[in-house]
C-alpha cells in the first residue's frame, strides 16, 4: 500500500462517517419537528365558583393543530353516534333548557391554543341545574380521536363519568 491508497481508504472512511453523521442528524431533526407540533387535546368538566358558567371544556394545550378523526359519544353507558348536531340533538332533547353547543365534525381543525366549550350553561346555578352536571358528570363519555397536522398518528382524549 502506497500512500495514496491509504489517503483515498482514508477520504472513503471520513466520507462514510460524515454521511452516517448527516443522516442520524436529518432524522432527529424530523422527531424534533414533529414533536414540536404535537396537539395535545383536553376534555375537563368546568364549574365556575367565582363566575356563572358550567360545562364540558376541549383545550388545545398543545404546539400545533389538532385535525380530528373521529368522535364517540356514549350516554348511559350506550355509544349514541360521533359530536354532531344529530347526536346532540338527542341528548339535548327533552332537557329543561337547552344548553349552548359546539360540535366537532371529522376534518374540524382545533388551533394550539384553542379552548372552547362542547356544551354549557351560561348562567349554571348549582340547584336549578343539577340536571346539567348529572349529565356532564355521570352520564355522558366523549372520545375525541385526532392527529397532528403530520396525519400518520392517533391521539385520543376522551373524559368518562364520575363513579356514583
Amino acid at each position: 500500500m502506497n500512500a495514496d491508497t491509504i489517503t483515498a481508504a482514508s477520504a472513503v472512511v471520513i466520507a462514510l462517517g460524515a454521511l452516517a453523521v448527516s443522516i442520524v442528524q436529518t432524522r432527529a431533526t424530523m422527531v424534533h419537528n414533529r414533536q414540536s407540533v404535537r396537539p395535545l387535546l383536553q376534555l375537563r368538566r368546568v364549574r365556575e365558583y367565582d363566575g356563572p358558567e358550567a360545562g364540558l371544556k376541549i383545550t388545545n394545550s398543545g404546539l400545533g393543530p389538532a385535525v380530528i378523526t373521529k368522535c364517540v359519544v356514549v350516554l348511559d353507558g350506550r355509544a349514541i353516534g360521533p359530536w354532531d348536531r344529530k347526536t346532540v340533538r338527542s341528548i339535548t332533547d327533552g332537557l329543561p333548557e337547552w344548553p349552548h353547543i359546539n360540535t366537532l365534525t371529522e376534518g374540524a381543525i382545533l388551533s394550539a391554543g384553542y379552548r372552547s366549550y362542547l356544551i354549557h350553561l351560561d348562567f349554571y346555578d348549582r340547584k336549578k341545574h343539577e340536571w346539567f352536571w348529572d349529565l356532564i358528570a355521570k352520564r355522558l363519555e366523549i372520545a375525541v380521536y385526532y392527529q397532528s397536522i403530520y396525519g400518520d398518528e392517533e391521539y385520543l382524549a376522551t373524559i368518562r363519568p364520575h363513579s356514583a
